[in-house]
């Protein structure tokens, strides 16, 4: 079964209300873990960092902006609690060790980490220090980064997966990169998924089919809400049809069909499958052309359709009504 995450990242827009009316809309569809995250300005950024896309005219700064995202010990452990009770895992992923700090206080089952931290091993040394699992997104890394950042977690001996991700939003067909979930799968053989900013259901629809046992994607209540990932996110609505695409194809997966038992469809094959007939009035003693012949259903009233080639040529032992079946007796 694929691991299904919807991410609420910002989506919250720093209102703790939001995130939960989050939790409560994102719990009917059917994933298994809602993820958010952890931003603690002072510890992750500064004054300097630009906005990557200008979206906000409340903050001054990208600080101002994160500063505004962070919620409080409690507020964390209300959200967390929230999500066990309506049955879904918890999850956020952090972006400083101090957000580490905080999350184990919270108690999160693994962590996800942002394709943006690959090369930051200060924090996968202190997620590695957990123990816990960890899914490492691979969305602005070359391989030789991310080669680096498996190796690093390989050995502190961790449970590990990796995603094939591209850092646009919202991602183009032409940057999917769909291509690199096999890849993944043969250069690091550990489990491999895809966190998609496509904002498209049948980008991850794909991701599943070519292997994907992860699925990420962001969720949004409406296409019309403030933030910076709406752009690239999915609607409640359509998570749930995801959802439900995802699961019918791990129903088909499990249950591969055997092509050559086709006992079930003996009565089926009758009505669909034609026997052969005349398609004009044919005289005692006429000789049989193609040109005369038609398929007519069902299967058992003459001679199979599939021998049309054995009557070709051969003269009729009587005359013929057009559309009558053609018998074996009759040649």
């Amino acid at each position: 079964m694929s691991f299904l995450i919807a991410e609420i990242g910002q989506a919250h827009n720093g209102s703790i209300d939001v995130a939960h009316s989050y939790i409560d809309a994102i719990a009917e569809t059917g994933v298994d873990a809602i993820k958010f995250q952890t931003h603690i300005a002072q510890a992750e950024s500064s004054i300097y960092e630009p906005f990557r896309v200008k979206f906000s005219d409340v903050d001054a700064t990208r600080f101002d902006y994160w500063k505004r995202m962070e919620f409080t010990l409690t507020e964390w452990k209300g959200l967390k609690l929230h999500c066990d009770e309506v049955g879904i895992e918890f999850m956020s992923s952090p972006f400083s060790n101090a957000a580490v700090d905080l999350l184990e206080e919270v108690g999160v089952k693994r962590y996800k980490i942002g394709s943006g931290e690959v090369t930051n091993f200060l924090l996968l040394e202190r997620i590695s220090q957990t123990k816990k699992p960890v899914i490492l997104s691979s969305g602005m890394s070359s391989f030789m980064e991310l080669d680096n950042a498996v190796n690093f977690l390989k050995e502190k001996d961790l449970e590990l997966a990796v995603l094939q991700c591209t850092t646009a939003y919202p991602t183009q067909p032409k940057d999917y990169g769909l291509n690199v979930i096999a890849e993944l799968k043969t250069r690091y053989n550990i489990p491999v998924g895809y966190s998609d900013h496509s904002a498209k259901i049948e980008t991850c629809i794909a991701a599943k089919v070519l292997g994907a046992e992860i699925l990420e994607f962001h969720a949004v209540l409406n296409k019309e809400v403030f933030g910076p990932d709406t752009t690239s996110s999915l609607t409640i609505q359509e998570i749930s049809t995801l959802v439900k695409a995802v699961r019918n194809i791990e129903i088909a997966n499990q249950t591969p069909i055997d092509k050559n038992d086709i006992s079930k469809f003996s009565e089926l094959k009758l009505i669909f499958e034609k026997s052969l007939a005349v398609n004009k009035d044919l005289a005692k003693g006429h000789i049989i052309k193609f040109e005369d012949l038609e398929a007519k259903k069902p299967a058992n009233k003459g001679i199979s359709a599939l021998k049309f080639k054995n009557v070709i040529g051969v003269t009729l032992k009587r005359s013929m009504n057009k559309w009558e079946f053609l018998k074996n007796e009759d040649i």
